[in-house]
């Protein structure tokens, strides 16, 4: 196994021990949380969406939490999401919102998570706002493009878009279908424990894999976010983008909030869209534990937290 797909598995396994979630939970905040995850409450949230808009870059509010087996918690995820499109609104932000359906029911019943999706996206289209479904576990791959192309249908492309990850090798014909909707498709690689025979488990394979699907997405004319630190990866997009003359605002740049800062705000200055990612709630664990398993810098950080405290 690749040392990248082993520390990956290595800190998602160790993240589901019980003994290590209780006791990020209890020190998380300490230990470096509040870098990856903008705060707990939604108020303080858009005021952290407000700085970024200052600096000229847009946000994607995520209220966290997944694998929602209570219909009431469901159904508080959605009204969490409605809220956060009618306060962008309200307070003209340049912001939009993303979802998890596992959260808004699917494992529950898949009929009452579009009920769900269908409120917010109703929602968005009240204030001319955007969602993105995000993508899981492959798990829910096959149920999360079937519902997503039956809100397209209904919604258009103003309104929903998905995300594609490039370690799984179903991806290519993912996004050919995908790309023939014109669909808005936001381009990650994965950070999920999945299977080699689902995803690759080498690195170079899934960054080329990556630099594929975001090449024939915008070739084909469709919006493409381009969602990476990987300075490389950027470069090779915007050079890309130059010899096959293709609008800046056919595409964006989307990073996490709390990671690679300055490379945001460069992009920025230099002409680019470029979009943070900005969870907010309180089941941030999940979320930061994928963050710990997608860079060993990220590890780190958490240490010297750990040994400040």
């Amino acid at each position: 196994m690749a040392w990248d797909a082993f520390f990956r598995s290595a800190v998602l396994t160790a993240a589901g021990n019980p003994a290590v979630r209780a006791f990020f939970e209890k020190y998380g905040m300490r230990l470096g949380v509040a870098r990856f995850v903008a705060a707990e409450a939604l108020e303080e949230t858009l005021e952290a969406v407000l700085r970024l808009n200052r600096q000229g870059l847009m946000a994607t509010l995520d209220y966290l939490g997944e694998s929602v087996t209570d219909r009431a918690l469901a159904v508080d995820a959605a009204d969490q999401a409605i809220l956060a499109l009618r306060r962008i609104a309200e307070r003209q932000l340049v912001s939009n919102v993303s979802v998890k359906l596992t959260q808004l029911g699917l494992a529950i019943d898949p009929a009452f998570c579009e009920a769900q999706l269908s409120r917010i996206l109703d929602e968005a289209a009240r204030t001319e706002n955007f969602v993105r479904i995000d993508m899981e576990d492959s798990s829910v791959t096959q149920p999360t493009i079937d519902l997503f192309a039956k809100m397209l249908a209904r919604y258009g492309t103003a309104r929903v878009g998905l995300v594609l990850q490039s370690y799984l090798y179903r991806s290519e014909a993912d996004r050919a279908r995908l790309g023939a909707l014109r669909a808005n498709v936001r381009i990650v690689k994965g950070a999920y424990k999945e299977p080699k025979d689902v995803a690759f488990p080498h690195k170079k394979d899934v960054d080329d894999n990556y630099l594929r699907l975001v090449e024939a997405h915008m070739l084909q004319g469709a919006y493409t976010a381009v969602a990476t630190h990987d300075e490389r990866i950027v470069d090779k997009v915007i050079a890309f983008a130059r010899e096959r003359g293709i609008d800046r605002e056919r595409f964006e740049f989307q990073m996490l909030y709390g990671i690679s800062s300055s490379l945001q705000l460069r992009l920025a200055r230099d002409g680019y869209r470029v979009r943070v990612y900005t969870p907010f709630g309180e089941a941030w664990y999940p979320y930061f534990t994928r963050r710990i398993a997608e860079r060993p810098a990220n590890l780190w950080f958490v240490a010297k937290g750990l040994f400040r405290s």
